[in-house]
């Protein structure tokens, strides 16, 4: 008889750890997903073997196919497969509000209907992203009112972070090491044997608490350094320096084995026209509400937020950059069509979440200018946005580089200037070359860039 797994949400974390799950003899794995407005559709996308992320993501729509057609993978809206489960996944989001308070609706109601039909000495495995404190004090009692079972004893809880990125979701699950921590030893061991059928790297146990800390802690490492770079290209704008040539120099510090406690490495991370994704706009305040709710004593963790806010603004500095640009040009903010190159957060992918594209549309409409968004890859979004290039950029008065698509990378100069009404081109990712694009006959102006 094969195991059953049970993987809820069936989204950038969920579909290929269900479709890697499904790939290993003696596994049988069932999706669920809500048959939402937005996100039924998927249902019935997975069981015709489609693949319903969209981009670039080398190798998941050949397993998905794969898997169906083995028969070891099927999706459906019915939580009442809990009840046959020897082990159940829960991926389903966790965003924060404005005031960086998280919203556990989905969460909750998640762990409501698993805890309906769970039976004894099952495995449940938080693998959505949540504040230290949550899987202990949120997660786990709904589980054990709902069930009448006490965890620890009668059935199996543990905490596992997924380390995915959009582009790489395969392989981050695959080799990357995995921090698993349960609510007690046996949890852990449970978890542990799990992940071993899917993942090549290191295995890390601990406890529940430090795991859901180590999560947010990952996110906002990085969501700090690239302020910091962020901060620095603001500097160097200022003082007419390339940040970019700054952080070459500076990352040519090497790695130096020979003494670890002063190694002189540093890996200062790119700027850009703003961070986007699910993790690291709402990760910083996850762990913030975490201190904040379960903490022993008040902590203000001023770098972090900070950090945050700077992050959060970098879409204002890019309204300004346009209308400087078009200032150049003699032309007013008022009424310039500006063509947004990329709504998706990240390259060669579909994922719209916190796209840093969604405000800068909104400021530049507040300024009066007459905003295009357009991308490839996108196939639905709050905003109107155009999949027709030549739409966009057709007499436009600036267009301006959000996402470093490769089709926006290859784009000709020449051709571009000569669709545009007036040639201001704003680039947020240091996608083009500074002298080429004033030789084409340009107004450019980049993020990090001397003018």
């Amino acid at each position: 008889m094969k195991k059953k797994i049970v993987v809820i949400g069936m989204g950038y974390v969920g579909i290929p750890a269900a479709a890697l799950f499904a790939d290993v003899d003696g596994c049988n794995v069932v999706g669920i997903q809500r048959r939402s407005k937005r996100s039924g559709w998927k249902i019935e996308w997975l069981n015709n073997g489609k693949n319903p992320i969209g981009g670039e993501e080398p190798g998941l729509s050949e397993l998905i196919a794969k898997v169906v057609q083995k028969g070891t993978f099927r999706v459906t809206d019915d939580f009442s497969e809990c009840a046959s489960a020897e082990a159940i996944l829960i991926d389903v989001q966790t965003p924060t509000d404005e005031r960086g308070i998280p919203h556990y609706d989905s969460l909750k109601a998640v762990s409501k209907e698993v805890g309906r039909h769970i039976k004894q000495n099952i495995l449940v495995v938080i693998e959505s992203t949540v504040a230290p404190g949550t899987t202990e004090n949120v997660v786990k009692p709904i589980l054990e009112a709902e069930s009448q079972l006490e965890a620890g004893k009668e059935f199996a809880l543990a905490f596992s972070y997924e380390r995915v990125m959009v582009g790489r979701l395969l392989h981050n699950i695959i080799n990357y090491p995995r921090i698993i921590g349960g609510i007690d030893e046996e949890s852990t061991k449970r978890a542990m044997a799990l992940y071993k059928h899917i993942v090549k790297a290191e295995l890390y146990p601990t406890d529940v608490l430090t795991a859901e800390v180590a999560k947010v802690a990952e996110n906002t490492y990085r969501d700090v350094n690239i302020a910091f770079a962020n901060e620095m290209a603001l500097m160097c704008e200022s003082l007419g320096v390339d940040a970019f040539t700054v952080r070459e120099l500076v990352n040519t510090l090497p790695n130096d084995p020979s003494n670890p406690s002063a190694n002189p490495v540093r890996n200062m991370h790119f700027p850009g026209a703003g961070v986007g994704g699910h993790c690291l706009p709402k990760d910083p305040w996850l762990l913030k509400y975490g201190v904040d709710t379960y903490g022993t004593f008040k902590v203000e963790p001023n770098i972090i937020v900070k950090s945050r806010e700077l992050n959060l603004w970098m879409p204002t500095h890019m309204a300004d950059l346009v209308v400087e640009g078009l200032d150049k040009a003699g032309r007013k903010a008022e009424g310039a069509k500006v063509a947004i190159l990329g709504v998706a957060f990240l390259e060669n992918s579909d994922d719209t979440r916190n796209t840093p594209s969604q405000p800068l549309y909104e400021l530049l409409v507040k300024k009066g200018a007459k905003p295009v968004l357009h991308d490839p890859y996108v196939r639905d979004f709050d905003i109107p946005f155009t999949t027709d290039l030549d739409n966009a950029i057709e007499a436009a008065d600036a267009t301006v580089l959000v996402t470093p698509h490769s089709e926006y990378l290859n784009l000709d100069l020449s051709s571009l200037k000569a669709k545009m009404r007036t040639p201001v081109l704003v680039d947020g990712r240091n996608a083009y070359n500074k002298s080429e694009c004033e030789k084409a006959g340009f107004i450019y102006i980049g993020v990090g860039k001397p003018r």
